[in-house]
């Protein structure tokens, strides 16, 4: 696949999806999950990507929606669905979703309504989503106490593409390993030559190494789950969560084991190292603390020795102080002679306190017992040397069982990385398909039934709505009266102000472009046919200038000569000039759309003017008021077919030639018919 043929993928771009493991995969998927996971490619890029990727693939010329009116229309509903999601990544992923005039676009999208409509939003697995996002990458990992060996300079190359996170080196012979000993701490030899080689220090012969990287560098795949670590257990819990609800049918994926995702997670800290090891937390204490617990010892040593010092009165003869003095002897050769025991007993205390207060092991405790000598000394002292053995002992200890844990745990989930991708990817993916579920809940949705090119009745239908409450309305739900209206050709819509004729327009082109997204639609049913692209022209504000007025009716002229299969939905057109010339235009408007098959609504006051000014039968609807209660007009907001519905003024006249001077008000009425 050219990447580059894609909408909106340059060169950069191109070169970023070829990184991923199967961008052809995941750009036929609309897989923004794994788009996002590009270099440099954020979710909303991402989403941006795999809209083009699905335009290419279903042949979507794209314009469905034609006017600002119908883009506004599209980012309300798109926006109502949006609001129903938890995750940033399930309103970007939505944002895939568009109005296509393609068959076969808007039934892949309907299969994927039918099964999220199904799904039940339980405000637990709602609460669950609340963490889950796209997985990232941990960057680059650079691994120092460690490299590879070799002989061989194509050798050389390979390891470093297959491992990049530690160093490689070429060296000559065993002579060359025995020197990088010195300088890392590991030194791994890939080639099968050094079989048999003894060399001082941990130098590893492994010629298969670079078949399993995660074995010589366990960092990689405990890096990655280390980044994404909160990210796994909050899809943990939205899996956990789904299963609690019963809802079998959103089950996530399953190629993961959960349990051994939990535990592996709970061992891993965030900076990539392995917890709740005991025998690692006490070498690492006992590393970390050797100084200060040394430092104590000494102390308690000198403490006992000084008291015993202190409680005998030593007595020494002439002689043998003589003696002492001539053989250059000083207080350490009176500590043998006169406290032996008494120092044995204190240098016994700080070695037990040593072992104790470190939790040395049977071997570490021997090391341990060189720290403080058996020769007399005062005050006692540790012997800095054996001390230094004893820290190189533990920290060999400490780090060999640090790699020994690391490669065990990268093992486990390393076996796990992609079931853990297809774990998120899943939860993210439920999210959207919940958000459809609860803004057809919302709004009482339902699957609309299209007419498709070919079919019987096909170019007899425009839509059918039964029972539509408008989603762009700022009222609630229930307080939105259901419209029933159904328009086959051209029609003029009348009505009095106020009655809901902008309202109406506004439910027909929301379940049109919903419809078209393959969504459902805020109605009891829909039947309608498959539109090319939906032209709505809003109310305009005030009488246009000359330049305006030539624009709009250019733009109309355009529309009127390949405007077939096309719905066309405008307010109140005569308000761009002159009442007497708007009538004249919007009639010649009209029959040319019904000489090409377009379906269209005309809102307007001249209703009765342009039929007459029309050369074609035209379709007058109306929204009829039944009267005044209170001053309020009382309205029936489903149009009436094949009614010039009256007017507002008229109204309050007949309403006032019930009240007095009928004559009079009887006069006005006339001129009303």
């Amino acid at each position: 696949m050219d990447l580059e043929s894609i909408p909106g993928v340059g060169a950069k771009t191109a070169r970023a999806l070829d990184e991923l493991d199967d961008p052809e995969q995941a750009l036929e998927n609309g897989d923004v999950a794994a788009l996002a996971r590009a270099p440099g490619v954020t979710v909303g890029r991402a989403a941006r990507i795999a809209r083009g990727a699905i335009r290419r693939e279903h042949d979507d010329p794209g314009g469905f929606l034609a006017t600002d009116r119908a883009r506004e229309i599209y980012r309300q509903v798109l926006s109502l669905c949006q609001d129903r999601t938890v995750t940033d990544y399930a309103a970007h992923r939505l944002e895939t979703l568009y109005p296509s005039p393609r068959r076969s676009r808007i039934e892949e999208v309907q299969d994927f309504s039918r099964r999220a409509i199904e799904r039940d939003p339980h405000p637990d697995v709602l609460e669950a989503f609340e963490g889950v996002e796209p997985l990232e990458r941990p960057g680059d990992v650079r691994v120092r106490d460690r490299c590879l060996a070799t002989t061989d300079a194509e050798r050389y190359a390979e390891a470093r593409e297959a491992i990049p996170e530690i160093s490689v080196e070429i060296v000559e012979d065993a002579q060359g390993l025995a020197e990088l000993a010195r300088g890392y701490s590991t030194v791994v030899a890939i080639d099968e030559s050094f079989a048999g080689v003894e060399v001082e220090g941990d130098v590893q012969v492994r010629p298969d190494a670079l078949a399993d990287p995660a074995d010589v560098v366990p960092e990689r795949p405990l890096a990655f789950f280390a980044r994404n670590r909160e990210r796994l257990r909050a899809a943990v819990a939205v899996h956990r969560a789904v299963g609690r609800g019963g809802d079998t049918d959103s089950q996530l994926n399953a190629t993961v084991d959960l349990d051994a995702l939990e535990h592996g997670l709970e061992r891993l800290d965030d900076d990539g190292t392995v917890a709740g090891d005991p025998e690692l937390d006490r070498l690492t204490v006992a590393v970390d603390d050797l100084d200060a617990v040394a430092g104590v010892a000494e102390s308690v040593a000198n403490d006992r020795l000084r008291e015993a010092i202190e409680e005998r009165d030593v007595t020494i003869e002439g002689a043998d102080l003589l003696s002492l003095v001539e053989r250059g002897a000083g207080v350490d050769s009176l500590l043998s002679r006169e406290l032996a025991d008494e120092f044995a007993a204190a240098v016994e205390a700080a070695r037990k306190h040593l072992i104790d207060a470190l939790d040395l092991d049977v071997g570490e405790a021997e090391l341990a017992r060189h720290v403080f000598d058996d020769e007399p000394t005062f005050p006692v002292e540790r012997d800095e040397n054996a001390t230094a053995r004893l820290r190189e002992e533990l920290t060999v200890a400490r780090d060999r069982r640090a790699a020994q844990l690391k490669r065990d745990l990268a093992a486990d989930l390393a076996a796990q990385r992609e079931g853990a991708h297809d774990l998120v990817r899943s939860a993210l993916e439920l999210d959207v398909e919940l958000a459809v579920a609860r803004f057809a809940r919302d709004f009482e949705c339902t699957m609309p039934e299209f007419v498709w090119d070919g079919d019987d009745g096909d170019e007899e239908t425009g839509f059918a709505i039964e029972g539509g409450r408008s989603p762009v309305l700022e009222e609630p739900l229930e307080e939105i009266e259901p419209v029933d209206y159904a328009v086959s050709g051209t029609t003029l819509l009348s009505g009095v102000n106020s009655g809901g004729k902008t309202s109406t327009l506004d439910l027909v082109a929301s379940v049109v472009v919903l419809a078209h997204m393959g969504l459902p639609v805020p109605a009891k049913e829909v039947r309608l046919r498959r539109f090319d692209d939906v032209h709505y022209h809003a109310k305009t504000q005030g009488t246009l200038d000359a330049g305006a007025f030539e624009s709009t009716v250019r733009e109309f002229a355009d529309l009127a000569t390949g405007g077939e299969g096309s719905l066309v939905l405008v307010d109140e057109l005569e308000s761009i000039t002159e009442p007497g010339a708007s009538a004249k235009i919007i009639a010649g408007i009209l029959e040319a759309l019904a000489e090409n098959g377009a379906t269209a609504v005309f809102v307007s006051h001249l209703a009765g003017e342009i039929r007459e000014m029309a050369a074609i039968d035209v379709a007058v609807d109306g929204i009829e008021a039944v009267g005044l209660v209170d001053g309020e007009l009382e309205v029936n907001r489903s149009p009436v077919k094949d009614h010039l519905a009256r007017s507002t003024p008229e109204l309050i006249v007949e309403k006032l030639a019930q009240e007095g001077n009928a004559a009079f008000y009887d006069r006005l009425l006339e001129k009303f018919e």
